[in-house]
């Protein structure tokens, strides 16, 4: 009996369920109805030769009733159950709460792994998030479609895929893939040292956060990175059939159980089947004998060859939940396969997914799986991959020192108390510390300043893009990776990474008001800082300015921190400086003004990217009372003769005093001076970079840009 619930409850919910009486099985038992009393509320036992007449009245055997680790098979057997369509009328063609994200693995990793990271057990261990991927065909797949009750199914997917609506489009595009491929792709995803889904099937509680409600976040940890409730959709929204099946372990026990709590929730648009209306969603679970009608089905405590069949079979007793996403597809992958060069690749999208989930873990999690300073990680992910349960891809733990290293690199000096205070020798990391003037939440005081923590080290170019900066808060989730401009030529490459919040360590003044007011700076996406609803209702309609200022001293700070002495800097970067002209004039001194009255190019700075691009950083001069009509900056490539070679600009970026609109520069009524950057695309170069040198010109919109 070590572990069971409860008798009392146990019995007292087998009869509910049954649809029973307690004298009924007094009857039954042949005992009083007192008796059956003082078993439920506890205040006595039956004896082992009675218990095997109470497994016979209930349809089971004596030892479910001794162990009490699962529910009896008696009354109405675990099955879908369907809302029924609002008698106003009403039709909701889909769940909105969907289309916030892309149908995404990368989306997916990226809102699934942040909401166990917000639910990791504070016991000073990493939360272990597993993603497995499994194709069923055949046998096996018969197989599964019957441990989910396909048959009662199928009528509602014909009648959901029969409509012309997106949603209708996604279904009916997966139920083409199931059967006429004899395929379907299973996506699971596991977390170990997590709260699990505890709490009531319909109250306030982690379960019904999850299962029944959409934007509940539920989220209590000051760092959480989760604030509205919408991440749990991209589990929904990544099946093409809008499936997902659950089995969660619990931190604190839920009717005296902790294990295999179970249920399966489906979002399919407005349908009707057999002349009767529906909602949408349905639920895989048990009847609920609390509540009149057949309509509504609560979770229930699974047995393990029930889990099994349902593939959610966890490795072990730890807390935690998994996500089995039924169908599960990657838009990317989709959009690879569907080009002429994916041709004939489709039964490769299993590894072209598994590949796109370890990229998107080591991309945002980098600082989350990494060690150091004494402390463990806050968190192990690893993916692996299956055909018909045989290993196809073996498991790969997400090591973030391959997928992230110079950034992982700074972030343990950090933790390791390791940094300097300015770059001397490769491999060291300068750190220091910028303002964020946190204002006050409205009626909770005044505010103060957080000193964020920078740290600066050499580039690699497995980290992805050089001369970025990187900003995170206290759950060490990316938010925003951008490049600082307004570099000087010849900046070697670095990383620079700011931690604000939490994250700059428990040291660091004013950090949960900082860790607040940037929650609330975060859309769904939690991808940047900026103006929210949140932030202009909680803060002020201003607030947003604070972030503004703390990125401008971020990026001056990265710029410090990376300067190269004059003397130093001289002779690596005058080659670079040579291949570099201003509207046809080498750089080097300031244009003269000419009195043409218009702005012209006045300083132009570059470095070459890793994938051969010029990076340019051009200041603007514009004469006081003069022209300031848009102009169009315009790259070529310096040839000695003939025509110059236009290129492409891959990215154009308006930084200072401009804006721009439709591919022109519009300046700031009043400014001197103004400055933008562009990066040119690699297509359009006829020769490699090393090879050639670089105009940048400003034409107006009725000039011949060739």
């Amino acid at each position: 009996m070590h572990g069971g619930e409860d008798f009392g409850p146990w019995l007292a919910r087998q009869l509910r369920m049954a649809g029973r009486t307690q004298t009924e099985l007094a009857d039954s038992v042949g005992v009083t109805r007192a008796a059956v009393s003082a078993w439920i509320t506890g205040r006595a036992r039956p004896r082992d030769e009675t218990i095997r007449k109470i497994a016979t009245a209930l349809g089971t055997d004596a030892s479910t009733v001794r162990n009490r680790t699962t529910d009896t098979l008696a009354g109405r057997p675990v099955a879908w159950y369907h809302r029924p369509a609002p008698r106003d009328g009403g039709r909701e063609f889909g769940n909105a709460a969907a289309f916030a994200f892309e149908a995404d693995v990368s989306v997916l990793a990226r809102e699934a792994t942040q909401n166990s990271l917000d639910e990791r057990l504070d016991n000073g261990q990493p939360v272990r998030v597993r993603y497995t991927l499994d194709e069923l065909s055949g046998e096996t797949l018969a197989a599964f479609r019957e441990a989910i009750n396909w048959k009662e199914l199928a009528s509602h997917y014909e009648a959901a895929a029969s409509r012309t609506r997106k949603v209708g489009q996604v279904i009916s595009a997966g139920l083409r893939d199931m059967y006429t491929r004899d395929r379907l792709v299973l996506l699971r995803v596991d977390d170990y040292n997590a709260h699990g889904l505890t709490g009531d099937d319909y109250e306030d509680g982690r379960f019904a956060a999850v299962v029944r409600r959409q934007l509940d976040s539920r989220k209590t940890a000051r760092d959480a990175g989760g604030s509205y409730g919408l991440g749990k959709a991209t589990l929904w929204a990544t099946s093409r059939l809008g499936l997902v099946l659950i089995n969660s372990t619990l931190s604190e026990p839920h009717e005296g159980r902790r294990e295999r709590r179970l249920i399966g929730r489906l979002d399919l648009p407005w349908r009707e089947v057999d002349g009767k209306a529906w909602a949408g969603p349905a639920w895989f679970g048990r009847p609920d004998p609390h509540v009149d009608g057949d309509d509504v089905a609560r979770s229930w405590w699974a047995d393990e060859e029930t889990v099994d069949r349902l593939r959610l079979t966890r490795e072990s007793g730890e807390p935690g939940t998994s996500f089995l996403i039924v169908g599960a597809h990657d838009v990317a992958s989709l959009a690879d396969a569907a080009s002429p060069e994916g041709e004939g690749v489709d039964d490769d999208s299993v590894q072209r997914m598994h590949q796109r989930l370890v990229e998107a873990l080591g991309r945002n999690f980098w600082a989350a799986m990494t060690s150091g300073g004494g402390r463990r990680p806050l968190l192990e992910a690893s993916v692996r991959s299956f055909r018909n349960g045989k290993e196809v891809i073996p498991e790969r733990h997400v090591d973030p020192d391959v997928e992230q290293p110079a950034r992982t690199r700074a972030f343990r000096a950090f933790l390791e108390g390791a940094t300097v205070d300015r770059l001397t020798e490769a491999g060291q990391v300068a750190m220091t510390t910028v303002p964020l003037r946190v204002p006050g939440r409205e009626g909770f005081g005044s505010g103060g300043e957080h000193r964020a923590v920078l740290l600066v080290t050499d580039g690699d170019d497995l980290d992805g893009e050089p001369y970025a900066l990187t900003m995170m808060r206290g759950n060490r989730m990316t938010v925003r990776v951008g490049p600082v401009p307004n570099l000087p030529i010849g900046t070697n490459p670095f990383q620079a990474v700011l931690l604000a919040g939490r994250a700059a360590g428990d040291a660091a003044p004013f950090a949960d008001e900082a860790e607040a007011f940037l929650r609330a700076s975060e859309p769904p996406e939690h991808d940047k800082w900026g103006q929210t609803d949140e932030l202009r209702t909680c803060y002020s309609p201003s607030a947003y300015r604070r972030i503004a200022a703390l990125t401008r001293e971020a990026n001056k700070a990265v710029r410090d921190l990376v300067a190269v002495p004059q003397e130093k800097r001289r002779a690596g970067t005058e080659r670079l400086r040579k291949r570099l002209a201003v509207g046809g004039r080498r750089t080097g001194r300031p244009a003269a003004s000419g009195g043409t009255g218009i702005p012209t190019l006045d300083e132009l700075n570059a470095h070459i990217g890793t994938d051969g691009a010029w990076c340019v950083t051009a200041e603007v001069r514009i004469p006081q009372g003069g022209d300031s009509r848009p102009l169009v900056p315009v790259a070529k490539l310096d040839v000695r003769s003939g025509p110059k070679p236009v290129l492409a600009w891959a990215e154009l970026v308006a930084l200072h005093n401009c804006e721009l609109i439709d591919g022109a520069l519009h300046f700031t009524s009043g400014a001197r001076r103004a400055t933008f950057s562009g990066v040119t695309d690699v297509s359009t170069h006829p020769v490699r970079t090393t090879l050639s040198g670089l105009v940048v010109e400003l034409r107006t919109g009725k000039e011949d840009k060739a």
